[in-house]
C-alpha cells in the first residue's frame, strides 16, 4: 500500500552513514527534514540536510515527545544504529522510558521497537519503512567485486544463511561467522562488528561473515546494513567473505565497500 509522504518527515536518526543518506537524499527532493540525534559521530553532518537537529539521549522520552509534539511531526523514518547496550544504562532513562520499558516481556530489539512504534502512533505520527528514501541502496543477488566464492566457502554461506535465519526467528541476532561448516559466533548484543572480531579469533584465518534480515523482518526499523567499517574489521581479523540477504540488505557507500574488498581480497556477495 503506498503511502502518501509529506513535506515534512521525522528523522530519529542513530548513528552511520544510512540517517545522512536518508535526510540527504529528502532534502533533494524536496522534503524538510526535522531530526532527533540519538547518537553524536554524525550529527555535523545531519545538519547539512536538516532543518533542526535535537541531539537526546535515547532514554529522553519525555523530551523526545516534547519535540515530536512542538514539530507537529506526522510522519518518522528511524534510521542508524543505536546499540543494544544503551539498555544496560537504565540510570540515564527518564520515567517516561522506564515506565514504557517495564511494559515489555524481553528486552530483545522487536518487542522494544514494536513498543515504541506504537508509542508514536498514539500520537498520531507513522513510522515508515525504512528504505522509503534510501531503495537504491538495497542489493540485489550476485557477487559484488572481482573475487569469486570458493566451493567451501559457498558451503560455509549456506549454513551462515540457515543459522542466521534461525537465530532471526527468535530475535537474538542477524548475523554469524563461519569456519568449515562451524559456527564460530552468533552475534548478540555486541552487535555485527564484535561478532566479526569474537568469531574470527576463532576461525584464525578464513572466516565467513553471513548477514540476513530477519524472518518476520519489520521494515519500519532493524533492516540488515554493513558498510567500510564492517569490512575494515574483517580485514583485521582475516575474515575472508561476507554474504548479505539480496533485496533485503543495505550496503553504505557500495563502491567503496566495493574496491576495498577487491583490495583486500574479501569475498563480498548477496544471496
Amino acid at each position: 500500500m503506498s503511502i502518501m509522504l509529506e513535506h515534512k518527515q521525522g528523522l530519529i536518526a542513530g548513528d552511520g552513514i544510512l540517517p545522512i543518506e536518508m535526510a540527504r537524499h529528502a532534502k533533494e527532493n524536496g522534503f524538510e527534514v526535522v531530526c532527533i540525534s540519538l547518537a553524536n559521530d554524525n550529527i555535523k553532518e545531519l545538519k547539512k540536510y536538516c532543518s533542526k537537529v535535537y541531539p537526546c539521549h535515547p532514554g529522553e522520552m519525555t523530551k523526545i515527545e516534547k519535540i515530536l509534539a512542538d514539530e507537529e511531526l506526522k510522519q518518522a523514518t528511524f534510521l542508524g544504529k543505536v546499540h543494544k547496550r544503551v539498555l544496560l544504562q537504565l540510570h540515564k532513562f527518564d520515567k517516561r522510558a522506564i515506565e514504557i520499558l517495564k511494559s515489555v516481556k524481553r528486552l530483545n530489539d522487536d518487542e522494544v521497537m514494536l513498543l515504541i512504534v506504537k508509542e508514536f502512533e498514539k500520537r498520531g505520527i507513522t513510522v515508515l519503512d525504512q528504505t522509503i528514501f534510501i531503495k537504491n541502496l538495497m542489493i540485489p543477488s550476485g557477487v559484488l567485486g572481482k573475487l569469486k566464492p570458493s566451493e567451501s566457502q559457498i558451503e560455509d554461506v549456506n549454513y551462515g544463511f540457515w543459522l542466521a535465519k534461525e537465530m532471526g526467528k527468535i530475535d537474538v541476532g542477524q548475523s554469524v561467522v563461519i569456519k568449515d561448516k562451524m559456527a564460530m559466533a552468533v552475534e548478540a548484543i555486541e552487535g555485527t562488528d564484535m561478532c566479526i572480531k569474537r568469531g574470527s579469533k576463532y576461525a584464525k584465518k578464513g572466516a565467513v561473515v553471513v548477514k540476513v534480515s530477519k524472518p518476520s523482518q519489520d521494515k519500519r526499523f532493524d533492516i540488515p546494513a554493513i558498510g567500510l567499517r564492517t569490512l575494515k574489521t574483517m580485514k583485521k581479523y582475516k575474515a575472508s567473505l561476507i554474504a548479505v540477504e539480496a533485496n533485503e540488505t543495505i550496503i553504505v557507500n557500495q563502491e567503496k565497500v566495493i574496491k576495498y574488498a577487491d583490495d583486500n581480497n574479501i569475498v563480498i556477495m548477496a544471496v
